[in-house]
């Protein structure tokens, strides 16, 4: 298990009627910036049994609206539930519950014997919000499978912004801002210890910024925040040479050089292309993981991972046919290996922490850079790199 400083104080999550997100800098940075494994000591997953993974990731978000009493700051949720005839605020409740049902899905499964697992990405917007409008209900179910030691080890909690800033829009002096921000709320709800299980990172609607300057300053803040991965989406990206990867199904280590000519590099994860949240809510990754077969990366063979994200409650389908798909793929590995052999899901820190412990190294990954950044290295040496030159590339 991982041990973690014991002595910090709990955090307040709420500090004069406002979320906290400042103020325990130093004391989030300590927290997260630990090499320790986070999945390995208690996965029951050997990689010599399995043939290929998938791995799918629920986003949730709702905003923060000047639509209170005087104009003060409330949950859009809060909002859809206080004028259910407009638009399409009927789905106020339907929302709600789709915040908190993995807390019942999960338990279920793990009762009946299956072997789940799930990413979150849920917004400080969110997560505040529904302290906000009184439901801490959700937030405790959401507390089971984060803090329960029976059911975290299938659940991982994925980083991302305060809000919903999309990177490449975001000033390069709030990033790293909006990153803390939500470290510290996310610890003060579900504790330190939690926090320092976070080792995925979420971009809001999948954005990569392929500014040389914006995409390092994002890479290097995520690793100062104690990331080791970020999720990407397959076309966001492309090979050093500008091709389409031709090795999605496998870790990118994805390579950040600014205009000074300095170079960064992070794991990535790649989203693979596609509806996404139609895929998630049909559990379509799992039965694309069953047409694959292991691959190589140096000289280890490993099982290739699908993975995809989707919004974790918009639309009919993520509404309404996500748990009984979400319930019938886990059955269906239970049929077919006993969920532990032959396709299964994992977790993206997991599946890291798995093919690195039988010999992998993130260097050896089939390497990445946002796309069309081939196209002004093309334009400027990197030997000769000057911030001017890349401006004007």
């Amino acid at each position: 298990m991982l041990s973690f400083p014991t002595t910090l104080a709990p955090l307040p999550e709420i500090i004069d009627g406002l979320p906290n997100i400042s103020g325990w800098e130093t004391e989030v940075l300590s927290v997260v910036n630990h090499d320790q494994p986070v999945f390995l000591p208690t996965t029951n997953i050997r990689l010599e049994d399995v043939n290929a993974v998938f791995a799918i990731a629920l986003h949730m978000h709702q905003p923060t609206i000047p639509a209170g009493n005087g104009g003060t700051l409330i949950s859009n949720l809060q909002y859809m539930f206080e004028h259910p005839h407009e638009g399409d605020n009927h789905n106020a409740d339907p929302f709600a519950y789709c915040y908190s049902r993995m807390g019942d899905l999960i338990p279920e499964l793990v009762n009946q014997g299956c072997n789940p697992r799930v990413m979150l990405d849920y917004s400080g917007n969110l997560l505040w919000g529904l302290r906000q409008m009184g439901r801490g209900d959700v937030l405790d179910n959401l507390k089971r499978i984060t803090c329960d030691r029976t059911y975290q080890p299938y659940v991982e909690w994925l980083g991302t912004m305060w809000g919903h800033a999309v990177i490449p829009s975001t000033p390069i002096a709030d990033i790293k801002l909006h990153i803390v921000a939500w470290q510290h709320h996310f610890a003060a709800i579900f504790g330190w210890e939690a926090l320092a299980r976070v080792k995925g990172f979420s971009p809001p609607e999948m954005h990569l910024p392929n500014h040389p300057d914006a995409l390092f300053e994002f890479v290097k803040a995520l690793k100062e925040c104690g990331y080791r991965w970020l999720l990407v989406q397959e076309h966001s990206v492309e090979t050093l040479t500008g091709q389409s990867l031709t090795h999605k199904h496998l870790p990118h280590r994805l390579i950040a050089r600014n205009s000074q000519g300095e170079t960064i590099s992070i794991t990535a994860l790649i989203k693979t292309q596609g509806s996404d949240t139609k895929l998630v809510a049909q559990m379509q990754p799992y039965y694309e993981a069953k047409t694959l077969s292991k691959q190589q990366i140096g000289g280890v063979f490993v099982p290739p991972i699908v993975s995809q994200i989707g919004d974790g409650e918009n639309g009919g389908v993520m509404m309404n046919e996500f748990p009984s798909a979400f319930k019938q793929a886990w059955w269906d590995m239970v049929n077919n290996g006993g969920g532990k052999s032959g396709v299964v899901g994992v977790c993206g820190t997991e599946y890291l922490e798995l093919i690195e412990a039988a010999g992998c190294k993130p260097e050896g990954y089939p390497t990445c850079q946002p796309v069309g950044q081939h196209q002004i290295w093309e334009r400027v040496s990197p030997d000769n790199t000057q911030p001017q030159a890349v401006e004007n590339a």
